[in-house]
Parts: C-alpha cells; sequence; structure tokens
C-alpha cells in the first residue's frame, strides 16, 4: 500500500527539503520508492520557488544526498493529498494544525521528533539558517535518525 509524506519546515529551504532529500535516498536504497511519495513544504511564502539553501545542498551532498527540491507553501489541499505531515518543530505545527480543514485531516499532523532514537534530549529539529555548518550537520544527523526509523516503520510487515 502506497504511502505519502508530506515533511514541513518554516521556509521549506532547510529542513524539509532536506528531510525530504534523506528520506528519497533512503526509500531508494531500500528498493521502497514506489510504495512512498515524498514531498516537502513550507509555511512561509517567502521563498516559493528557491532552491534549498546553498549551504544544506552542500552538507547534504557531502552525505550523497541531492537536494532538488523547488520551495513551496503548504496548502489546504495537501492534507487530501498527504497520509503522513511531518513538521520540524512546534511553531510550523501550530501553523499547520490551524489550516487542518477537520479534526481527522489534523490527525495526519507529526512531529519529526516522534521519529527520534538518537535524540531524546531534543523536541524539535533545530533550524539551521542562521547557525554555522555545524547546524546544518546537527539537522542532518537528526534527519537520518528519524527518517530511517519512519521507513522502517512504513515497510515493516502487517
Amino acid at each position: 500500500m502506497k504511502k505519502s509524506i508530506l515533511f514541513v519546515c518554516l521556509g521549506n529551504i532547510c529542513r524539509s527539503p532536506a528531510a525530504e532529500g534523506v528520506m528519497r535516498h533512503m526509500a531508494a536504497k531500500a528498493g521502497v520508492s514506489e510504495m512512498i511519495e515524498i514531498d516537502s513544504a513550507g509555511t512561509y511564502s517567502g521563498h516559493v520557488g528557491d532552491l534549498p539553501d546553498v549551504r544544506m545542498r552542500r552538507a547534504a551532498s557531502q552525505r550523497g544526498y541531492e537536494l532538488l527540491h523547488r520551495a513551496r507553501q503548504i496548502r489546504e489541499e495537501d492534507f487530501e493529498r498527504f497520509d503522513m505531515i511531518i513538521v520540524m518543530d512546534d511553531m510550523n505545527y501550530e501553523t499547520v494544525h490551524r489550516l487542518a480543514p477537520s479534526r481527522d485531516e489534523a490527525a495526519k499532523i507529526y512531529r519529526m521528533r516522534e521519529f527520534f532514537s538518537r535524540f531524546p534530549e531534543w523536541s524539535y529539529v533545530p533550524d539551521p539558517y542562521y547557525e554555522g555548518a555545524d547546524g546544518f550537520e546537527l539537522v542532518l544527523d537528526m534527519l537520518e535518525d528519524a527518517c530511517g526509523n519512519l521507513l522502517a516503520k512504513l515497510t515493516e510487515r502487517e
């Protein structure tokens, strides 16, 4: 059964496109790309059409991830299209929750932290935009952990 996932952060230029890239790479490596539709979006419209931040693309490329997504803003119709909407922090959660057209649709919203196994001290994925290179590396470490756990959950046999 095909699953669809939308990753969401603020501007859709750092965390959510990186999560999309990590998840696409992991799904391809596991041979399950056809089973999972993956996309990303932001709650803020200021970067619509932009490629991911050059610093995130550089850090991701060094790990073998290609980030080619063009930023877009989340839309109400995304709730119909996606089975899971995974946000990076509580601010994104609140914004996306207010956009949900119904309680059933709001139940599709998850926090990325729900899939952490190696980062119990973190309750969110920090925005690396105003950080140095270490911030981007930390975010990628967190996304690899969470996406690996999410992929395992999605592909486990019933």
